[in-house]
């Protein structure tokens, strides 16, 4: 009688658990086809506290705005879906709609994006954006279509400069024999190469354990990056060499894009231009910040000779000699 009793009640607890789920599936759908939201989803790996990603939810408050609540944004930040390299490849594959990537992190799937992460490529900081706001700039965004992914706006990521945890950087020759922590980018590791180090790519989440525990050196980063990552605890010299200034891409899917409508895909066009523009100006601040707060936390900021530097940098644009990186290098550099 008491295994009935057990097998019935069993069977009403069964009930009602089932019952509860479709209930609330029913009660999500009704929530979704009531508000008629239309939510995109958005993941990279750099903290929440980041202009970058202060950035983006500057785009989703714009793109709510825009669309009368219509359409919204969820955006996972710190690695929390994976990797950029994972992000890209998610993108592509549809299950993510959009991601912020650093053009290095693209060249691995657009070759001709690899002429933003030369070393050196550009002037100063006017130069950098002066290429990125023009037709050339929307060029670059347009070579990513082929690889079905839609460019929409660049976002500031300042100057990469290398950080060590044994002895500073004053010139090239110190970097010699020294294994420094790399993006998975050719351009990237060529440029390590051609100062004398031995690169090593790491993702960026594992960047600080690799430090810690000696599998590298050291690494390179712009300066909120490296302060934010918490990279400033192991390796405590920073040298301000800015050997590349590398643009993060905001890119979405085209199978996403493909879902939109016309408006919709034109408020995700102001929202994310609007957000560039605010980003630009927030990440100068904070760039400023920063460096203060650094000197703060005890870490030798060196100021070295960027002549030197960009000399030896000069043995990496002879690996793209007639190739189409190489013209468009030159079309960097001839925008005055």
């Amino acid at each position: 009688m008491k295994e009935k009793t057990s097998f019935f009640t069993l069977g009403i607890l069964t009930g009602i658990f089932v019952a509860s789920i479709i209930f609330a599936y029913v009660q999500h759908s009704k929530t979704s086809i009531s508000t008629n939201v239309k939510v995109l989803k958005l993941a990279h790996n750099l903290e929440s506290t980041h202009p970058v990603h202060l950035g983006l939810e500057y785009m989703k408050n714009h793109v709510e705005k825009l669309s009368k609540g219509k359409m919204s944004i969820d955006i996972y930040s710190g690695g929390a879906l994976g990797s950029e390299p994972k992000c890209i490849e998610q993108l592509k594959n549809g299950s993510l709609d959009m991601t912020k990537a650093s053009s290095a992190q693209l060249g691995m799937f657009e070759q001709r994006l690899h002429a933003l992460t030369l070393p050196y490529i550009f002037r100063n900081h006017e130069h950098y954006w002066k290429v990125l706001n023009s037709n050339l700039g929307e060029k670059f965004l347009g070579f990513l279509s082929e690889q079905k992914m839609i460019g929409l706006c660049f976002f500031d990521a300042g100057s990469r400069s290398f950080y060590t945890s044994k002895k500073p950087i004053r010139t090239p020759d110190d970097i010699k024999g020294l294994k420094i922590r790399v993006m998975n980018s050719q351009v990237d590791m060529e440029t390590i190469k051609a100062f004398g180090g031995s690169p090593t790519p790491v993702s960026s989440g594992e960047t600080y354990t690799a430090i810690s525990q000696g599998v590298v050196d050291g690494a390179e980063n712009n300066p909120p990056t490296y302060l934010l990552g918490g990279h400033c605890e192991v390796a405590k010299f920073f040298t301000l060499d800015e050997h590349t200034s590398i643009p993060d891409v905001l890119v979405i899917g085209e199978r996403t894009w493909r879902s939109l409508s016309k408006d919709e895909r034109e408020i995700l066009q102001k929202a994310s231009k609007l957000a560039s523009v605010y980003q630009r100006k927030l990440w100068k601040e904070r760039e400023l910040d920063a460096i203060k707060t650094l000197k703060k936390k005890g870490v030798e900021i060196i100021i070295p000779d960027k002549s030197k530097f960009a000399q030896k940098a000069n043995e990496v644009y002879k690996l793209y000699k007639g190739t189409e990186i190489e013209k468009l290098a030159n079309e960097i550099k001839s925008v005055k």
